[in-house]
């Protein structure tokens, strides 16, 4: 049984300053790995307690040490007790900005090694990795991006490295998927749903936006993923009456705007959103959105 928790009690920003990572990475940690707040204010806000932010340090000093996120966890919840020497201390400052570009830098080297030698497992190991320590929109930015970067660059020297694509590809599609599950409190009663454009294949960046959207922000979210007819993305509109929709077009040939003028209109509004950079000249009253963090920050800003 757990130690009972007396004393102070912190709210995530406050464990975030102090631990120095994002408040979105303790969000998923709580849903992927049961290390949460266990305690609430009167006001029935969730807090963290000593015992929790024992169990947390403890946590992120295994990552940092090397270990995969989900031993760190196993880890960390067999601590039942606060130590005797383990005193409350002043938060200390986020770490310095060059420390955390090192270290993304790092990680960014070792995922662009591992892709590049078919290690699907290290892949994986060290995709994890980055999800934990830096969130959805942060590992996207700064290490799947640039292993992309280098992929592509080999590609064009030297004509191969289709494989490498696609393995490197499948590792990251199984790890957002496992986190776009059912918010325990969906901040939308209408789900938002996402989906490539008629005949686009390029379907990651969708499946990163929903992953970031229900892990880290507890958005309700339906992935219908690549290649979405047009007539079947209007079925969904009109099955689901979803909050907004989100069409990505990654290639000039499936940016085609026209089909976007055929969707539904509903009551309530679906309001149609688009990304990627394959769109071509958009009807009027449709957004585009040009970057993941600008994606997340709409959508989540339009549901509250």
């Amino acid at each position: 049984m757990d130690e009972p928790q007396d004393g102070l009690s912190y709210g995530i920003g406050a464990v975030a300053r102090r631990l120095g990572v994002p408040a979105p990475t303790l969000r998923t940690w709580n849903l992927r790995y049961g290390i949460g707040p266990s305690s609430r204010s009167p006001g029935g806000h969730r807090r963290y307690g000593a015992l929790d932010l024992t169990r947390l340090e403890e946590m992120h000093r295994l990552i940092k040490a090397g270990a995969p996120p989900s031993e760190a966890a196993q880890a960390a919840l067999r601590i039942r007790s606060i130590p005797a020497d383990h005193q409350e201390r002043d938060s200390p400052a986020r770490p310095a900005g060059d420390q955390r570009e090192r270290s993304a830098e790092q990680e960014a080297g070792r995922l662009a090694r591992a892709a590049m030698a078919l290690d699907s497992w290290s892949v994986a190991e060290a995709v994890e990795s980055g999800l934990a320590r830096f969130g959805v929109t942060e590992t996207w930015d700064r290490l799947i991006l640039p292993t992309f970067a280098v992929i592509s660059r080999r590609q064009a020297a030297t004509g191969v490295g289709v494989d490498v694509e696609h393995a490197f590809s499948e590792r990251l599609l199984a790890a957002f998927t496992a986190l776009i599950g059912r918010p325990a409190r969906p901040i939308n009663p209408r789900p938002v749903l996402l989906a490539c454009a008629e005949d686009e294949q390029h379907s990651l960046p969708v499946f990163a936006l929903a992953a970031a959207l229900a892990s880290e922000h507890s958005v309700e979210v339906r992935v219908l993923g690549a290649r979405t007819p047009f007539s079947a993305l209007g079925d969904a509109m009109r099955r689901l009456s979803p909050a907004l929709v989100f069409v990505w077009s990654q290639l000039a040939e499936t940016g085609n705007p026209e089909p976007l003028t055929r969707l539904p209109v509903l009551r309530p509004p679906s309001p149609v959103l688009t990304g990627g950079p394959g769109w071509r000249e958009l009807p009027p009253g449709i957004t585009h959105l040009t970057s993941m963090n600008e994606a997340i920050m709409r959508i989540v800003a339009r549901l509250r």
